[in-house]
C-alpha cells in the first residue's frame, strides 16, 4: 500500500479562509453593540488541554474583537499570580458591571491574561459566594431537576461559578444597554466543557437575551467509557447512557453537560469523531465543528527549523551516550528517534499498541537492516521515587571522560604550540604523555557496566504494577545490544531544569525524528499537531480528531509525513501491523528524504494557524446571534471562508501557487535547495526508497 501511495504525486493543501477581513480589533463590533464572552475553567488555570486552546486563540479573538472580547475563569491563586497583570478592564459597561457584582459580596479580580493578544479577563473567586451554594441548588433543582450530591466539590464548583457568571452576564446585558447609545446590546457567550456548562443552563432557564454557544471536548461518559470498554466506537449506539453514568457516579455532571448542549443555541465539538460519540452520549450532533489550532509562530529563515532539529538533536544523542554507555555501540548517524508523551492513559493514548508495535519492528529491523537503531522515548507523568542512580551514573561517567579529554586537549595543544615555535615537528610520545593514557584508561574503564542500560529513567513507584514497565516486560525490549530498538520510559514532564535531557518539550520535540500518537480516544489530539508545526513527522489514527481532520482536508496524508493508522474497521491486530510497517518504512528513509519530509510537514503548519482555524469560532459565534437576533443583517455569514482540498491527483499543479510557501529561494548549495513541490526529482527521490 505505501508504495502505491508514495508514488502519487505531491501537492501542497492550500488553505485559505477570510478571518482577516474581521481583524480590525473590535472597531466593529463597538459601532454594533457587540460582545463576546468566552467561559471556561481553564482561562488562566492550567489544567488540561482546554488551556491550550483557549490560550493560543487569545491572539487571533483579540485581533478581531479587541475590548469586546472577554474571558470569564474560576481565580485560582497559583496560576493567577504569575499570568495576570490586575487593573481595570477596557470598557466602561464591564467596569461597572465588575462593580456592581462587587457591592454584592462576589470577590472578583480583573485585569490582562499575560499570553499573546492580552486579553480581558474576569477571574470570579468561587469562595466569596459559596453561602449562597444551597440557594443556587435549589434554583437547578426547580428549574432542570438536576441533583447534585454534597460531596462532589468539582460539581459544587462548577454550580458557583455558574452562577456567578449568569449574574455578571445577565447584570452586563443591562449596563450595555445603558453604555450602547440607543443600540441594542448583542452577545454571544460561549462556554466551554460541563464545569462551565452551568452558566449556560442558568442564562437559558432565566430567560436572559444572550446567545449561547457550548463547545464539548470530550465527553465525559466517553473519556471514562473507553478507559474501560473494549470496543467503544462499534457500540456507540447500544449505551444505555444513563446507567453507564449512573453506575460510574458521574450521572449529576453527565446532566449537567447533556443539558448544557441542549440549551445552547449552537453546539460545537473539535471533531468529526467527538460529534458522532456526541450524538450517540449527548444525543444532539453539533451545529458546527471548530478544529483547534495554534498560535504558528513563523520563523524568519525559511529553513531554520531544520537547523533547530539538528541542534536539539544533539542534545538528545548526549542523553542517548550517557544513558547507553557500556552498551554503546550504535552509529548515531543511523539512529532514529521515535516519541509518544502525553497523559498517562495507557489505553486511550495507544501506548499498549506503540509497544507492541516496537517489538515487531525490532524483530524487522534485526532481520534486514542491523545497523539502524530506533530509541523510542515515552514520555508519561507516573508516580516516582526520583531518578534511579543507574541513570544519573551515566551522565556523571560520560561527563567526566567530556571534562577528562578537553583538559588532555589543552594540554596537547600548548606542547604543540611551544614544539612548533621551536621550529620541530612534535613527536606523538611528546604530545600524548603516560599520565594523560592513564587518565584515559581510567575513564575507560569506568565506562564498563555490569547490567543492561535501564529502560526507565527514574524509580517507578510500585513498578509491578505499571502498565508501560509491563509491556515492556511482556514484549522483551529490554535494551540489549542485539535490540535494534531501544525503550526509554521517561516518567515526567520534560523542563529545561531536567538533569538528563536539560531540554523543554518543544526542543526535545523538535530534535526527534517521528512523534508517534496511535491513540484510541482521542478528541482532538495537539501533540501531533504540535509536531506537524515544528516540522517532525507523526503517526496518528482516524480516532483522533486531529487524523481526521488530516484525512478530510489532504488528498495524501503519508505524502506530508501524517501516517494515519486505521483503528476503527480493521482489528486490533491489524492496526499494530500496520503501525510497525509504517514506522519501519520510515526508518528506511535515508537522511535526504527525511529531510524533504520535515519540509513537506512544516508547509501544513498554515492550515493548523489560528488565523485560519479561527473562522469556525466565528461560524458558530455568527449562527447563534442569528439564531438570537433575526435582524441582524447576515452579510459576512458568505464571507466565511473554508480550507480547501489540495487539487485532484489528475489535474497538474501550476508552479505559482506550489511556490506559495517559499517567499525566500533557497540558499544555493544548502540541503534541499531542490525542494520546490512540483520538482520530478523530489518525487523520484521519495519512490526510490518504497521499490
Amino acid at each position: 500500500m505505501s508504495r502505491e501511495r508514495a508514488t502519487r504525486r505531491f501537492y501542497r493543501a492550500e488553505s485559505y479562509s477570510n478571518l482577516l477581513n474581521f481583524m480590525d480589533r473590535g472597531f466593529t463590533a463597538q459601532e454594533e453593540n457587540k460582545w463576546t464572552f468566552e467561559i471556561a475553567w481553564e482561562a488562566a488555570n492550567k489544567v488540561g488541554g482546554i488551556y491550550t486552546v483557549i490560550r493560543s486563540k487569545a491572539y487571533v479573538s483579540t485581533e478581531e474583537m479587541g475590548d469586546q472580547y472577554c474571558l470569564i475563569g474560576p481565580y485560582k491563586e497559583h496560576s493567577a499570580r504569575t499570568e495576570i497583570e490586575e487593573g481595570p478592564l477596557g470598557a466602561h459597561a464591564l467596569n461597572e458591571t465588575v462593580q456592581i457584582l462587587r457591592n454584592k459580596g462576589f470577590k472578583i479580580h480583573t485585569g490582562r491574561w499575560l499570553v499573546d493578544g492580552n486579553p480581558q479577563i474576569v477571574l470570579m473567586d468561587i469562595g466569596s459566594a459559596a453561602w449562597k451554594l444551597d440557594e443556587y441548588k435549589n434554583e437547578l433543582w426547580s428549574t432542570c431537576n438536576i441533583g447534585v450530591p454534597h460531596l462532589d466539590i468539582e460539581a459544587n464548583d462548577a454550580i458557583i461559578l455558574g452562577y456567578m457568571v449568569a449574574d455578571f452576564i445577565q447584570e452586563f446585558r443591562n449596563q450595555a444597554e445603558a453604555f450602547g447609545d440607543g443600540i441594542p446590546a448583542r452577545a454571544v457567550a460561549h462556554f466551554h466543557e460541563w464545569q462551565a456548562g452551568i452558566g449556560l443552563i442558568v442564562l437559558r432557564t432565566r430567560h436572559v437575551n444572550v446567545a449561547l454557544v457550548f463547545t464539548t471536548h470530550a465527553t465525559l461518559l466517553g473519556r471514562y467509557l473507553c478507559a474501560g470498554s473494549t470496543d467503544f466506537y462499534n457500540n456507540l449506539d447500544k449505551f444505555s447512557v444513563d446507567e453507564e453514568a449512573g453506575k460510574r457516579q458521574i450521572y449529576h455532571r453527565y446532566c449537567m453537560e447533556r443539558a448544557a448542549s441542549h440549551l445552547s443555541h449552537v453546539f460545537t465539538t473539535v471533531s468529526d469523531i467527538t460529534g458522532y460519540e456526541s450524538e450517540h452520549l449527548l444525543k444532539r450532533k453539533p451545529d458546527v465543528i471548530t478544529p483547534n489550532g495554534l498560535n504558528v509562530k513563523k520563523f524568519s529563515a525559511l529553513h531554520e527549523f531544520q537547523n533547530l532539529h539538528a541542534l536539539s538533536k544533539e542534545k538528545i544523542h548526549e542523553f542517548v551516550r550517557g544513558h547507553f554507555y557500556g552498551h554503546y555501540d550504535f552509529d548515531l548517524d543511523k539512529t532514529l528517534y521515535f516519541f509518544t508523551a502525553g497523559r498517562y492513559e495507557f489505553g486511550n493514548k495507544g501506548a499498549d499498541i506503540f509497544i507492541e508495535a516496537l517489538a515487531r519492528l525490532n524483530h524487522l529491523l534485526k532481520n534486514s537492516h542491523p545497523d539502524i537503531t530506533v530509541v523510542a522515548f515515552l514520555i508519561f507523568p507516573a508516580k516516582t521515587n526520583n531518578f534511579n542512580v543507574e541513570s544519573l551514573r551515566g551522565h556523571a561517567v560520560t561527563k567526566s571522560l567530556r571534562d577528562t579529554i578537553n583538559d588532555i586537549q589543552q594540554k596537547m595543544g600548548k606542547r604543540m604550540y611551544e614544539i612548533c615555535l621551536s621550529g620541530r615537528m612534535p613527536d606523538p610520545s611528546e604530545l600524548l604523555q603516560k599520565d594523560d593514557l592513564v587518565r584515559l584508561k581510567r575513564c575507560i574503564y569506568a565506562l564498563q557496566r555490569d547490567g543492561l542500560p535501564p529502560v526507565t529513567t527514574h524509580n517507578v513507584v510500585d513498578d509491578w504494577n505499571d502498565a508501560v514497565l509491563n509491556a515492556v516486560r511482556r514484549c522483551n525490549l529490554f535494551n540489549t545490544t542485539y535490540d535494534r530498538v531501544k525503550i526509554v520510559f521517561h516518567p515526567e514532564f520534560l523542563n529545561p531544569t531536567n538533569p538528563l535531557f536539560g531540554l523543554d518539550y518543544e526542543e526535545f520535540v523538535r530534535g526527534c525524528h517521528l512523534g508517534v500518537f496511535p491513540s484510541y480516544y482521542e478528541p482532538w489530539g495537539y501533540t501531533p499537531a504540535e509536531c506537524t508545526v515544528m516540522g517532525i513527522p507523526s503517526i496518528t489514527t482516524n480516532l483522533s480528531g486531529f487524523g481526521c481532520f488530516m484525512q478530510e482536508h489532504i488528498a495524501d496524508p503519508m505524502s506530508y509525513g501524517i501516517y494515519v493508522v486505521d483503528r476503527r474497521y480493521i482489528s486490533l491486530e491489524g492496526s499494530v501491523q500496520q503501525l510497525a510497517q509504517y514506522m519501519f518504512d520510515f526508518s528506511r528513509l535515508n537522511r535526504r528524504q527525511r529531510i524533504i519530509q520535515r519540509n513537506r510537514t512544516e508547509r501544513l503548519s498554515d492550515m493548523l494557524d489560528w488565523r485560519n482555524l479561527g473562522v469556525y469560532y466565528r461560524q458558530a459565534r455568527q449562527k447563534a446571534l442569528h439564531s438570537v437576533f433575526p435582524d441582524l443583517k447576515e452579510i459576512d455569514e458568505q464571507a466565511i471562508g473554508h480550507i480547501k482540498y489540495p487539487r485532484p491527483i489528475s489535474e497538474p499543479p501550476s508552479p505559482t501557487s506550489s511556490r506559495g510557501t517559499t517567499p525566500v529561494a533557497s540558499i544555493h548549495g544548502s540541503d534541499d535547495e531542490s525542494d520546490s513541490v512540483d520538482e520530478e526529482k523530489e518525487l523520484e527521490e521519495l519512490r526510490a526508497n518504497h521499490h
